[in-house]
């Protein structure tokens, strides 16, 4: 061990700057809750009740700025900041209940739904400790990440503890959670179905992995049925759900407000920034009219006066810059995207946000905040500002396809199958590798459940019935 020194370079981001990126990542709604509190926090913010020009709104910031140059020793503290003032901070501390408490409103997730069931069963500390490890280990689809030799190697518990926590947990609701993977998921739910010993509970068990191979005649041969049989099964096997936690806990709808609008006028579209529902905001008058009186307040109540003025003023600007990025960006993406605009979504272009960054001379990590989140109005309905952005897909004649151009031709693929005779994963490769479309295999497993698009073995269909011959 010893001591020495080292000299290096380290970037530390201005608090005017955490604000801006902090501003510039937020939708519109939660821009208009951040001001509202502001609003109520600050005394020396105030909303205007007409909102004014660009132009005159810019003049008057320039304005307040060059009188807060004015030196802070010729303010009246005492008469602007008496013990009745609202500006007082010692009148702000004796005031709590006006300060607005920010609560969320969260709903329960998967976590704290399967904790709250725990809890309800008679249990040792030890249990509820192993059981809240399971919990904490389920994957978003509420399947297991690790195996029980793993949790219990990693609580120091006896695997048989950990295998008797885990079957309880899989009792829970949703049915078929906190299982290690889909064939023990289907048999879970089979089972709270009271489903034991039934032909789909065969089926699972002995031949999933056969599902997408075999027609359900191979099928009706194999297990020695007739096929009107395996039909029932396999329509008992689609009530199932191949997640446990699909469609569950999924954040609620919240209605969309575009923060931007883009609008044709003449030949040329032009963008507005969507602020009419955000309060607009500038120094307070009372503060403006006192600026050069003379003072004898304590050194407290100065610097609380001047904290509360840096803070409006990085407000203020933090607001002009969010707006003209958002406006400078959208420029951009219009001037890019122009066909869609004129002609339709079908005229997307692949686009990345690179191509933007260097087009606006901005990071792309200021471009992904302006698009994350936000929504733009068009003439082509509403759309996520990314929703422009798309990864390019290339084709052997050298032209290119979008992400989503790609993913419809895959719904067209499968909208034209055969319901007897679906295809698979590999079947669509094929068939979009002979289209020259460069693609591989897992990518179009991967659009597919993005499509949220069954595999092939939960997509079949079988219209003849009729007693099968079983297999001697």
């Amino acid at each position: 061990m010893r001591l020495e020194l080292q000299l290096k370079l380290k970037q530390i981001l201005a608090p005017q700057l955490i604000q801006s990126l902090k501003m510039l990542q937020m939708p519109l709604l939660r821009l208009e809750q951040t001001l509202r509190h502001e609003l109520s926090t600050n005394p020396l913010l105030e909303e205007e009740e007409v909102p004014e020009q660009p132009d005159e709104e810019e003049t008057e910031l320039s304005t307040e700025q060059d009188e807060t140059n004015v030196k802070q020793d010729k303010i009246d503290w005492e008469a602007y900041l008496g013990d009745d003032s609202e500006f007082n901070p010692r009148s702000f501390r004796e005031r709590p209940e006006e300060r607005l408490e920010q609560t969320p409103d969260v709903e329960p997730g998967l976590y704290e739904y399967l904790l709250e069931q725990l809890n309800f069963n008679k249990l040792t500390t030890e249990e509820i400790s192993i059981g809240e490890f399971i919990i904490g280990n389920l994957d978003e689809s509420g399947f297991l990440t690790g195996t029980v030799e793993e949790l219990a190697e990693a609580l120091q518990v006896q695997v048989e503890d950990v295998e008797r926590i885990l079957t309880l947990i899989q009792s829970f609701d949703p049915p078929g959670v906190a299982a290690r993977n889909l064939r023990e998921s289907l048999l879970i739910q089979l089972r709270q179905k009271e489903m034991q010993g039934t032909l789909a509970h065969r089926i699972v068990f002995d031949h999933l992995e056969e599902l997408d191979r075999k027609t359900h005649t191979q099928l009706a041969r194999m297990m020695g049925v007739s096929i009107e049989k395996v039909q029932n099964a396999m329509q008992d096997l689609k009530t199932l759900s191949p997640t446990p936690v699909q469609g569950r806990f999924v954040t609620p709808a919240r209605p969309v407000v575009p923060d931007l609008v883009v609008d044709c006028i003449g030949d040329e579209y032009v963008v507005f920034h969507n602020d009419r529902h955000v309060p607009r905001l500038r120094i307070n008058s009372a503060y403006r009219n006192l600026l050069k009186r003379g003072s004898n307040s304590p050194q407290e109540t100065k610097k609380y006066v001047r904290e509360k003025l840096e803070q409006a003023r990085w407000l203020l600007n933090a607001i002009n810059q969010r707006r003209s990025t958002m406006i400078k960006v959208m420029d951009a993406i219009v001037e890019e995207q122009r066909e869609f605009f004129d002609k339709g979504i079908q005229f997307l272009k692949p686009l990345i946000m690179e191509d933007i960054a260097r087009k606006v001379g901005m990071n792309v990590a200021t471009i992904s905040r302006v698009a994350s989140g936000k929504y733009v109005q068009t003439s082509q309905g509403i759309f996520e500002i990314k929703f422009f952005f798309n990864s390019a897909v290339d084709r052997d004649d050298g032209d290119r396809m979008t992400k989503r151009n790609v993913k419809t031709r895959i719904q067209e693929i499968i909208n034209r199958e055969d319901p007897a005779r679906p295809l698979s994963d590999q079947e669509i490769f094929r068939q979009l590798k002979a289209e020259g479309i460069k693609l591989a295999r897992r990518t179009v497993t991967k659009y597919r459940e993005e499509l949220k698009i069954l595999p092939a073995r939960f997509r079949k269909r079988v219209a003849s019935k009729g007693p099968v011959k079983a297999a001697t």
